[in-house]
C-alpha cells in the first residue's frame, strides 16, 4: 500500500529482516503444539472409566442321584393246570323206565330216593327244607305266601259335603213347604235357602238357614225339609252322612 503511494516496489521489513520468518514460524509451531497437546490432554481427562469387571463363582452342582435297580425280572409263567373232563349228568332215576322190568320191586317212599338233608315225610319235590308235613292248603311249591290284602279305606270321620264328583243320592220323600196364610196376605216372598245334614239311614238329622227371609216362611221351610228322606250314602262299602243345600221359592203367584 505504501508502494502504490510512494511509487516505490522496496519492502524493507521483508527484505531487510530475514530473521522474522523464521520467528513467525516458531510461533506458529508453538502455538499449533500447545493447541494439540491442549486438546489431548482434554480428551483423555474425558475418558469414560473402565468398570472393575466382577467375577460370580457359582458352587459345583450337586450330583444326580443314580439311577433306581432294574426291575427284578418277571416270574415264569407257571404251565396252566389241565382241564378236568365235564363230569357225566347223573342219571335221572324218576325217569319211566322202557323195558318192563323182571320182578316189581316194593315201592319206596320218595323222601329216601329224591329226598334232601333236612326233609320232612310225605314232602313234594322242589319243597323248602324244613317244610311242614303235608303243606299247607293253598300254597305254593317252591313259593312264598301271598301278600296281605291292603287296609280297608277308613270312614270319614264327619258328614260329606254333596258336590263335584260325589253326586246326591236319590230322595225317596219329598214334603213342600206350606205358604203361612199371614205371610200370603202380607205378600211376603223370597227364596229361602236352607242346609240339611243327613244321617247314615238317609233322614234329615238337623236343618240350619243359610238365607232367611222372614220368620213365618223359614219356619215352614224348616219344618217341611225335616220330613225329607234319602236314601243312604255308601263310600266303600260304608254308609256314610251327608251335607246338602236345599232352597225354596215362596211366591203369591
Amino acid at each position: 500500500m505504501f508502494d502504490l503511494i510512494t511509487g516505490s516496489m522496496q519492502r524493507p521489513l521483508r527484505e531487510r529482516a530475514p530473521g522474522s520468518k523464521v520467528i513467525s514460524i516458531a510461533l506458529h509451531l508453538v502455538v499449533v503444539t500447545t493447541l494439540i497437546t491442549a486438546t489431548v490432554y482434554e480428551g483423555a481427562r474425558e475418558l469414560p472409566e473402565v468398570p472393575t469387571m466382577l467375577a460370580f463363582v457359582t458352587p459345583m452342582p450337586e450330583a444326580p442321584p443314580p439311577p433306581p435297580p432294574p426291575a427284578p425280572a418277571a416270574a415264569k409263567a407257571q404251565p396252566a393246570a389241565p382241564k378236568q373232563a365235564p363230569t357225566p349228568p347223573a342219571a335221572n332215576t324218576l325217569v319211566a323206565p322202557v323195558e318192563a322190568p323182571a320182578a316189581i320191586k316194593p315201592e319206596s317212599t320218595m323222601a329216601a330216593t329224591a329226598g334232601v338233608e333236612g326233609g320232612v315225610e310225605g314232602g313234594v319235590e322242589g319243597g323248602v327244607v324244613g317244610g311242614i308235613v303235608g303243606g299247607i292248603a293253598g300254597g305254593i311249591v317252591g313259593g312264598t305266601l301271598p301278600p296281605a290284602p291292603p287296609p280297608p279305606p277308613a270312614a270319614p270321620k264327619g258328614p260329606v259335603r254333596i258336590g263335584g264328583q260325589l253326586q246326591q243320592p236319590a230322595l225317596v220323600k219329598r214334603v213342600e213347604p206350606i205358604y203361612p196364610q199371614l205371610a200370603a196376605d202380607a205378600k211376603i216372598t223370597g227364596i229361602v235357602i236352607l242346609e240339611a245334614e243327613v244321617g247314615t239311614d238317609g233322614c234329615v238329622t238337623a236343618v240350619h238357614v243359610l238365607r232367611p227371609v222372614n220368620k213365618l216362611i223359614d219356619n215352614a221351610a224348616i219344618e217341611a225339609l225335616k220330613q225329607w228322606q234319602y236314601s243312604p250314602l255308601v263310600l266303600n262299602g260304608i254308609p256314610t252322612p251327608f251335607v246338602l243345600t236345599v232352597t225354596f221359592t215362596f211366591s203369591t203367584r
